[in-house]
């Protein structure tokens, strides 16, 4: 029973939800708003959400024994904003549903996993390189707004590496809070605390909104979500068979849709907060880190949208400091494994820079086109050696 209550899993599972909901939950909002959706309808949204991502974290990670982490689609909601003006709730609806059906036919023909087979290991590990390097530098940045803070954060990482390696990340959040609390920075005066209530909104099925916004909304959450999930998975050593996850998170879709679960998908940073050695040393134990990031979202689910001021409460600089901190052993194991075959570094090292670029086209961002330039070059030094 102790396993399930180790401080590192409970910790890194926290921060997991921290970031996911700290980076991206105001994009959730404007995306409900450009569908003009009242506070009932926002409050299910959230539900939905936080509901759908816990119990897929929960049951995959426990059926697979790996650490999956579910998440929303962020590139998906910020596609969303600017898509939904001028369509009802209802249409909206639809088109989630209709994203949700692809996906969920995207796991169950197989098509998915067929083409992650081909993915060379030093690819995906440049590509989580290439994704994660910025939450590292940020780790940086916030020094020089809250140096004290974030500097009383990072001491506290190198000493606890020393003495204990294995609650470094959970004692550098303690640390932040206590001083972010001591400088005036925890804003906790604005917390109320009050049970969401799912609203079932029924869909409407417009084909312009499926064709324009719905195939727009699983390609951008294929491209940009489930591959980089799965390559985060398969960069730390893990084969869980991607077509059954990519399934499960598009019948989850199915399944929430009608009450604003609008896309479900692996999660490729936050999943690697969990994969990492500071949340257990054991790679096969990893997975009840993800179990307890499932059970915060499930808590997140059920307050709704009034748990979000909870995590508005921190100031920014902690949320970056402790993601970057979190992040760093996998940054480092990614690097390695990235550049260990020298016959692949090239493909490896123009992977992680496209990757790290911030490169959008075609409203398709970094992740996925760093992947087309490495496999690339890897495909032309394959040829040629």
């Amino acid at each position: 029973m102790s396993n399930w209550f180790r401080i590192s899993h409970i910790s890194a599972g926290f921060i997991a939800v921290l970031v996911g909901y700290t980076s991206s939950v105001a994009i959730i909002f404007q995306a409900a708003q450009a569908a003009g959706a009242t506070s009932a309808e926002l409050s299910s949204w959230m539900w939905a959400l936080g509901i759908g991502m816990g119990t897929s974290c929960i049951g995959l990670s426990l059926r697979y024994r790996s650490p999956v982490l579910t998440a929303w689609s962020t590139p998906g909601a910020a596609l969303l904003v600017t898509s939904l003006q001028g369509l009802s709730m209802n249409q909206a609806i639809g088109v989630f549903l209709f994203s949700s059906l692809l996906i969920t036919l995207g796991g169950v023909t197989g098509w998915f996993q067929k083409l992650m087979q081909h993915m060379p290991r030093h690819i995906a590990a440049a590509m989580l390189a290439g994704i994660l390097i910025r939450f590292g530098m940020d780790l940086f940045i916030a020094m020089q707004t809250q140096w004290l803070m974030v500097g009383l954060m990072f001491l506290t990482f190198v000493l606890a590496r020393i003495w204990l390696p294995r609650y470094t990340v959970p004692l550098a959040l303690a640390v932040g809070v206590m001083s972010a609390g001591t400088l005036g920075l925890l804003h906790l005066e604005a917390l109320s605390w009050a049970p969401a209530r799912p609203l079932f909104m029924m869909p409407e099925f417009s084909l312009s909104a499926m064709i324009g916004v719905g195939i727009p909304l699983f390609i951008v959450t294929m491209t940009s979500q489930n591959v980089p999930g799965l390559a985060v998975l398969r960069a730390n050593g893990y084969n869980t068979p991607a077509s059954p996850l990519i399934s499960w998170t598009g019948g989850i879709g199915l399944l929430l849709g009608p009450f604003g679960g609008f896309s479900f998908n692996l999660a490729a940073i936050t999943a690697a907060i969990c994969m990492s050695p500071d949340a257990d040393p054991d790679p096969d134990k990893r997975y009840g880190a993800a179990v307890w990031a499932g059970i915060f979202y499930v808590v997140t689910g059920i307050f709704g949208a009034t748990v979000v001021s909870l995590f508005s409460a921190f100031p920014g600089e902690l949320v970056a400091a402790i993601a970057g901190l979190a992040l760093l052993g996998t940054i480092a194991n990614s690097l390695a494994g990235a550049l260990q075959d020298e016959q692949g570094r090239e493909a490896a090292i123009v992977t992680f820079i496209c990757t790290a670029s911030g490169l959008s086209f075609m409203g398709i961002g970094s992740a996925f086109w760093g992947l087309v330039f490495g496999l690339a070059v890897h495909a032309f030094t394959e040829r040629r050696a």
